[in-house]
């Protein structure tokens, strides 16, 4: 996004966490957990579109096919809905025992004693087939709280029809630096006559654009103990690159940035044609290759030197709740949704490149088009060390970012004043979560 992973956050999920997360049980220090030799029900909770829920629906079956004294009742929302129902169930003691997390609020859930300590589990949850990069991103405080279901890596998307169609060589994405991004992105503009712009968006929208521009200038958006560690200059120059490529007319207008943030990412710039490149994840491919009906290429993220500021990034986690009756069925249903070859078979993709290693290599023999295309540039991306998971309190990162930047790119705000004052106000959410 991106070079941002621009995955689109609905601004009213944050509220959910406004409601106090009280009296949760203490599943992640009990003694670990037996299978109930008594017929047990759980539920299982996740945000999605119908396809999803068909899909998971599917796994369910098949699950209880091989585990008949398990019977597991599925419910699902769309992104808004279900951080409000999920804070709701969880302040009432009616939390759901399996839960779809994601990482923004992964610390926030897991600091109020909402998760189960999977490494109580450990018996029923097989973690082998995960390395440590990926098991890293579902821990908090050196506990293992939740377990990615895929991961995805930022990618620049580069429409090869419109490339060629205006003469404009592809860049060599192992060396290119961003002042080429801006230089190829305005060439783009220039000899479409203005039919397009070379780049959809500038960094500033995603908390992924402010990681991984943090990581160029040696540092990182926040350090082990949870707290904002950005240096001001690295947003200062994000932003600075930002307006010139505005400016230049080698990016859309900030107008149309706001526009495609509302209109989602399959109905942007990109998406409908207006623009040649876009900072996105690889596991958007399928969808904006559809979108747009063309040849897309993944491209990896222009760089500064040799940092390694790109970073694998969960789609989403599986998490068991601490307010659980059932911890070890909870946990059973888990592994065999992430080692299960029966549930691969079913889930395949939809949820992202599968973090398991066994699981990803069974299905990508059968891969084909983006799908492929996706998994190969997981695999050659070159990735640094994960960030520190969102700490408690920033859940509302993005849509606070999202505000700075629009006063910054419609020359509101100057670069300088916005990163002092983003900075003080992410810290200061932090400290009041405490």
């Amino acid at each position: 996004m991106k070079v941002s992973p621009f995955r689109r956050l609905a601004l009213g999920a944050v509220a959910s966490l406004s409601l106090v997360l009280t009296a949760c049980s203490g599943g992640s220090a009990g003694t670990a957990p037996e299978l109930s030799d008594k017929p047990v029900t759980i539920r299982v909770t996740w945000w999605g579109a119908d396809t999803r829920a068909q899909l998971t629906n599917e796994a369910i079956a098949a699950f209880e096919k091989k585990h008949p004294n398990i019977k597991v009742k599925g419910e699902y929302k769309d992104w808004n809905g279900y951080w409000d129902a999920l804070a709701t169930t969880t302040a009432a003691q009616d939390s759901p025992d399996v839960i779809q997390m994601d990482e923004l609020y992964l610390a926030s859930y897991a600091g109020r004693g909402a998760l189960y300590d999977l490494g109580n589990a450990e018996k029923f949850l097989n973690t082998s087939q995960f390395d440590d990069q990926a098991l890293a991103t579902g821990q908090v405080g050196g506990t293992q709280y939740a377990l990615p279901i895929g991961v995805g890596v930022s990618t620049v998307l580069a429409n090869t029809d419109m490339f060629e169609k205006y003469g404009v060589a592809l860049p060599d994405d192992k060396t290119w630096t961003w002042d080429d991004y801006a230089r190829i992105a305005k060439e783009l503009t220039d000899k479409s006559g203005g039919k397009i712009h070379g780049a959809s968006g500038a960094p500033g929208f995603f908390a992924g654009d402010v990681k991984y521009w943090a990581r160029q200038q040696g540092g990182e958006l926040f350090d082990k103990d949870g707290n904002v560690s950005l240096k001001p200059d690295a947003l200062v120059k994000m932003w600075k690159y930002g307006l010139d490529l505005i400016s230049s007319e080698g990016g859309v207008k900030a107008s149309t940035m706001v526009e495609d943030l509302t209109a989602g990412v399959t109905a942007g710039s990109f998406a409908t044609g207006k623009a040649a490149m876009m900072g996105a994840y690889n596991t958007q491919v399928t969808a904006l290759q559809e979108a747009t009906g063309a040849n897309l290429k993944l491209l990896q993220p222009p760089h500064v030197g040799d940092t390694k500021a790109n970073f694998f990034k969960p789609s989403m986690y599986w998490a068991v709740s601490s307010q659980s009756k059932h911890p070890a069925e909870a946990a059973t249903f888990v592994d065999f949704l992430l080692n299960d070859p029966a549930a691969a078979d079913i889930l395949k993709t939809e949820r992202g490149i599968p973090a398991n290693k066994a699981m990803l290599q069974r299905l990508q023999a059968g891969l084909t088009g983006t799908d492929k295309a996706a998994a190969e540039y997981m695999n050659t991306a070159t990735t640094g060390q994960p960030p520190v998971v969102t700490p408690n309190g920033a859940s509302g990162i993005e849509p606070m970012l999202q505000r700075y930047t629009q006063e910054v790119y419609f020359k509101k705000t100057s670069p300088e004043d916005a990163a002092k004052s983003f900075i003080k106000e992410l810290q200061s959410e932090i400290d009041a979560a405490k």
